[in-house]
């Protein structure tokens, strides 16, 4: 494997760099307003998921002590 020197090593980071296609505000906003809302919808989901197995443990802890 060839090495690289320090500068050339800079020079390719540089180079890739101006590659990347940054976001535009708009995007990012866009992108984090889903965000929270996938994880509104999904925190109800799994209350919602969590409250019908407890209610499901009590029924049938309550099925055993009687």
């Amino acid at each position: 494997m060839a090495k690289t020197s320090p500068i050339e090593f800079i020079q390719q980071v540089r180079a890739e760099t101006r590659k990347v296609v940054w976001p535009t505000r708009r995007e990012t906003i866009m992108t984090g307003v889903m965000v929270m809302i996938m994880t509104l919808i999904l925190g109800i989901f799994f209350f919602v998921i969590d409250s019908g197995f407890e209610a499901l443990v009590k029924l049938l802890l309550g099925f055993a002590t009687k």
